[in-house]
């Protein structure tokens, strides 16, 4: 039995200390890291597998979309070569860290992720293109300063359509919005509609949170937050 336990605890001490890691190699890469890593290695595919639209709006520059929700996914990736690298990312990370263990578990030996996704990318001002040359970018900061205009405090919802805590965290902005229409105005902002807007406010994740009072920043939170906190911060 302490054999066995042994055992258990050295594989478990293995897990923790490769992750991220294949083959001693570091495969989890900070958006800057994965820009560096691909210069290294010009041949690589690059899949953003994101949907057609997200990756529309903008992508990095020689990426293939490869819907990581679509029904083609498998048909796509059995044409590469599993013993060659890939790059994969997405918005936050969340779909290409799904994909990529998808594709090692087929067989693939060099899969890199960007972590943090394509939000990370353009926090750190990387290039990138898009399908359509004359998109917009959304709104302005000129803009934004104006929505701010207000004798009330003004929430900011930074979000995505493809975000799950955004979408989990919609239900309840939606009320407080409605419940406290008094005191509170809750403005929510696509990040994939309005990418400069985000890197001028170097919004590099998703979800974002922002109180406002007399134009002042007075509070922010990043990821997903339940009701009653948000709340708290409204009083």
């Amino acid at each position: 039995m302490k054999k066995l336990f042994s055992i258990a605890l050295v594989a478990i001490l293995f897990n923790s200390c490769t992750n991220g890691q294949t083959n001693g190699t570091k495969t989890n890469l900070s958006a800057t890291e994965f820009a560096d890593k691909m210069k290294e290695l010009p041949n690589a595919p690059i899949l953003d597998v994101r949907t057609p639209d997200e990756f529309s709006k903008g992508h990095v520059i020689n990426a293939l979309n490869y819907d990581w929700n679509g029904n083609e996914f498998e048909k796509q990736i059995t044409p590469l070569d599993k013993s060659k690298p890939v790059f994969v990312y997405c918005l936050s990370g969340g779909r290409s860290s799904s994909a990529a263990n998808k594709m090692r578990s087929d067989g693939f030996t060099q899969v890199y992720e960007m972590d943090g996704g394509i939000m990370k990318w353009r926090g750190a001002n990387l290039p990138e293109t898009t399908d359509n040359t004359v998109a917009s970018n959304g709104m302005t900061k000129q803009q934004f300063d104006a929505l701010l205009n207000s004798d009330k405090l003004v929430l900011i919802d930074f979000y995505a359509d493809w975000c799950a805590p955004c979408k989990k965290m919609k239900p309840y902005l939606d009320e407080i919005s409605k419940d406290m229409v008094d005191k509170v105005v809750v403005i929510r902002i696509n990040a994939d509609d309005n990418q400069a807007l985000c890197k001028e406010l170097k919004i590099d994740a998703l979800p974002v949170l922002q109180l406002y009072k007399n134009k002042a920043l007075t509070w922010t939170n990043t990821g997903f937050i339940v009701k009653a906190e948000v709340v708290k911060q409204l009083q």
